[in-house]
Parts: structure tokens; sequence; C-alpha cells
């Protein structure tokens, strides 16, 4: 492959519903700073759910704005409830250094946080549609994804914003969508 081919990648991301944990600025010793934030996923079944942490670091403007936007109710323990997109997946084990298990090996799963889909605050819903997400949205590739997600005030204004979906195919998209 030669320099002026694009690279191909092969994506694996994963989509869910969890609680946003532990919104800290990383400092490595070598690098760039970045925003990380843990993310309590839920799965099973609803009776007796269970839980999946993963240590995200967020990647992409419109992920880093919503949740810098969410750090304060997240720093005074509200109940933070977020749909979630995460790539890059993998396993990383690390040593206990204190407690019961000091020594032992662990493993802490590592992601990048791509998306916030919607974002609940003690279970009020909260708006989290911004000009990043629709830099997002129009940015897509061709194939990829053939409706746009747009966030539409209800009538009433102590209701959420209502989903709307567009065909990108609908010859009126463009005015449709303003």
């Amino acid at each position: 492959m030669n320099d002026s081919t694009p690279s191909k990648y092969f994506d694996l991301h994963t989509t869910g519903v969890g609680y946003l944990h532990r919104v800290r600025e990383v400092k490595p010793e070598r690098g760039q700073p970045f925003l990380a934030v843990d993310i309590s996923a839920l799965h099973g079944n609803s009776e007796s759910v269970e839980y999946t942490r993963f240590d995200c670091r967020v990647s992409g403007r419109a992920a880093q704005d919503i949740v810098r936007r969410l750090t304060s109710a997240i720093e005074t323990d509200r109940k933070v409830l977020v749909g979630f997109k995460i790539g890059d997946l993998y396993a990383d084990t690390f040593t206990f250094k204190r407690g019961e298990r000091a020594g032992q090996t662990g493993i802490s799963l590592k992601a990048r946080l791509l998306r916030i889909t919607w974002a609940k605050v003690d279970g009020e819903a909260i708006t989290i549609h911004s000009a990043e997400q629709d830099s997002i949205d129009n940015e897509r590739s061709p194939g990829m994804n053939d409706t746009v997600s747009i966030a539409a005030r209800s009538p009433a204004e102590d209701r959420p914003p209502r989903r709307v979906r567009l065909p990108r195919q609908d010859p009126a998209f463009t005015a449709r969508r303003a």
C-alpha cells in the first residue's frame, strides 16, 4: 500500500445504556491530556440488572461537550443515565495496589466513548442536541445511515424534545430538516 492510498478500518462499535461516573482529565506522562469517564453499562433481565464497567476516553468534540455539561450532575452524585456508543474496546490488565485484593491481577475494559445519544439526570430528560452533533450527522459516509435524527421541541415547555427521523433520500430533506 502506498502513502497516497487512504487507510481502511474495520469498526467494532458497541451501543448501550449506562450510568456515567468518575469524570476526570487524564494527564499522561507522554502525550496530550484527555477527558475520561467511566460507564456502568446495564445488561441482563430488567428485574435483576447486571452492570459492566467501561473506562472510556471521551472522543470527539460533541461527546466531550456533552460529558462536560453533565459533569456537575455526576460530581454531585446525581444519577446520570445515557444512551452511548463506544468503539475500540480492549481489556487492560493491572495489579491491585491496596485492599483485600492487593497484589492480585485485575482487568479493566477500556474503550473510546464516541457518542452520547440521549441523557437523563435523576430521571429527567436532558436536551443534548448540539451544532457539533449536526456536523457529525452531516459527515457520515453515504450508505452508513440513511436517516438523520433531529431533536424537535415539543409544544409544551415541560416535555423533552421529540425525535424526528428524516430519510436523506427525500427530495425535500434540507427544507424539512430546517
